[in-house]
C-alpha cells in the first residue's frame, strides 16, 4: 500500500478516535442540563451504564466479525452505527429514550477502539506500529482533557443536543477517509471462524441484569435482577466450557496477577467513572457554576490521567509493575477518600485536585497492570486478556 493511502486511512482511524474517546467527557458534561431538561434524575447513571455495557460486550465480537469480513467493512459499520446512535441521541424526547439510543451509540464504538489498534497491525510494519499507537495515544489524551470544555461550551452556548450532533460530520469524513483510502480490506476465503454468540448474549444479559439489580438494591424487584444475574452467569460458566471458541476463556482466571488486575480495573472503575458520572453534576447543582465550568472540574483528572499514563510507561522499566501500581492504588485510594469530604461548602478548586490525584493514580496503575498481564498469557489469548 502506498505512503499516501497509508496517512488517509490514518487521519480517517485518528478522527474516529478522537470522537469516540472524547464521547464519556463530553456527554458528562452535558447530562445535568439534560436532566433539568428531560427529568429521569433516578436513571441517571444509565446513560452511562448502558454505553458502556454494549461497547465492551461487542468488543471481541467486531475481532471475531473482522477475521471474517475484513477489518474496514466491520470497521465502517461500527462508525456507521455509533453516528446513528448519535443522531438518535440529538433527537431523544425522554431520558428513556436517550438511554436506548445510547446503546446504539455503545454497539457502534464497541468496534472503533479495538479494530483502530488492529488495523494497525496489519498495515504497518513492527517498527511503525510503535510510532503510530503513540500517536493515538496523544489523540486519545487530547481528546479526553479538550472535551469537557467542548460539551461545557455546546451546553452553555447552543444545545445539549449538539454534544450528539457534533459527532455527524467528523464520522463521516472519517468513515470516508477509510473506506476509499483503503483498497481491498476484505478477508481471503480461510478455515470457517467460530464466533461465541450464547457467550456473548448470556455475558451482556448476566451484567444487564446485575446493573438492573444494584440500581433497584432497595427493593424486592432487585434482589430478583441480582438472582437472575446470578442464573446468567452460571449458565456463562458451562456455556463457556463447551465453546469452541470461547468469548471468555476460563482459564485465564487461574492467573493470580490476571484476576487481581481485574478486581483493581473493577473498583478502580467504580471511583473513576462515578466520578466522571456525577462530579459535573455536583459542580452545577451543588455548586451552582455553569456547564462550562463543570467541564473545568474535570479536565485536571483527564490531564493528570494523560501525563501520568505517558510517564508511567517510562517509570515502569526502572521501578517495575509491582512498585508503579502500588503508587498507583495507593494515590487513587487518596483521592477517592478526599472525594468523600467534599460537600456544599467545598470549592471547585478542591474537586479538581481530588480527582487530579485519582486520574494520576490511574495513569500509573492501570498501563501496569496492563502490561503485567500482557507479559504473562499466550500470544493467543493477548486480545481477550487485554479486553
Amino acid at each position: 500500500m502506498s505512503k499516501q493511502r497509508l496517512i488517509i486511512i490514518t487521519v480517517g482511524i485518528m478522527l474516529s478516535l478522537f470522537l469516540s474517546s472524547m464521547e464519556g467527557t463530553v456527554v458528562a458534561t452535558a447530562m445535568p442540563t439534560i436532566v433539568a431538561q428531560l427529568g429521569g434524575l433516578s436513571i441517571y447513571s444509565w446513560v452511562f451504564s448502558i454505553f458502556m455495557l454494549a461497547s465492551t460486550t461487542t468488543v471481541p465480537i467486531y475481532g471475531k466479525l473482522s477475521d471474517v469480513y475484513g477489518r474496514k467493512i466491520v470497521y465502517v459499520f461500527s462508525m456507521f452505527l455509533f453516528l446513528i446512535g448519535s443522531i438518535l441521541c440529538g433527537i431523544a424526547q425522554s431520558m428513556e429514550q436517550l438511554i436506548f439510543f445510547r446503546a446504539i451509540q455503545g454497539l457502534g464504538a464497541g468496534g472503533v477502539l479495538p479494530l483502530a489498534f488492529t488495523i494497525v497491525g496489519e498495515l504497518f510494519s513492527l517498527e511503525d506500529r510503535a510510532r503510530m499507537q503513540g500517536l493515538f495515544s496523544a489523540v486519545w489524551g487530547v481528546s479526553a482533557v479538550i472535551g469537557p470544555l467542548i460539551g461545557g461550551f455546546l451546553v452553555d452556548q447552543v444545545s445539549w443536543r449538539w454534544v450528539f450532533f457534533i459527532n455527524l460530520i467528523p464520522g463521516l469524513l472519517a468513515m470516508g477517509l477509510v473506506w476509499f483510502g483503503w483498497q481491498g480490506g476484505r478477508r481471503e476465503a480461510h478455515a470457517p471462524v467460530t464466533i461465541d454468540y450464547s457467550g456473548a448474549a448470556l455475558l451482556s444479559l448476566g451484567t444487564l441484569a446485575l446493573l438492573l439489580g444494584l440500581n433497584e438494591l432497595s427493593t424486592p424487584l432487585g434482589w430478583g435482577f441480582l438472582a437472575g444475574a446470578l442464573v446468567l452467569f452460571i449458565l456463562l460458566y458451562f456455556a463457556e466450557r463447551r465453546a469452541a471458541d470461547p468469548i471468555l476463556p476460563l482459564p485465564l482466571f487461574r492467573d493470580r496477577l490476571f484476576n487481581v488486575s481485574n478486581l483493581h480495573g473493577i473498583f478502580s472503575g467504580f471511583a473513576v467513572f462515578g466520578s466522571l458520572a456525577y462530579v459535573p453534576l455536583f459542580v452545577q447543582a451543588v455548586l451552582g457554576t455553569s456547564a462550562t465550568q463543570a467541564g473545568i472540574a474535570l479536565t485536571p483528572m483527564s490531564l493528570s490521567w494523560t501525563m501520568a499514563s505517558i510517564f508511567g510507561g517510562r517509570l515502569l522499566l526502572k521501578m517495575g509493575y509491582r512498585t508503579l501500581s502500588l503508587i498507583g492504588m495507593v494515590l487513587l485510594v487518596a483521592g477517592s477518600l478526599l472525594m468523600t469530604t467534599i460537600g456544599s461548602s467545598s470549592s471547585q478548586i478542591q474537586v479538581m485536585i481530588y480527582t487530579s490525584l485519582m486520574g494520576i493514580g490511574m495513569g500509573l496503575s492501570i498501563p501496569a497492570f496492563l502490561i503485567a498481564v500482557q507479559s504473562t498469557v499466550r500470544k493467543s489469548e493477548l486480545g481477550v486478556a487485554t479486553s
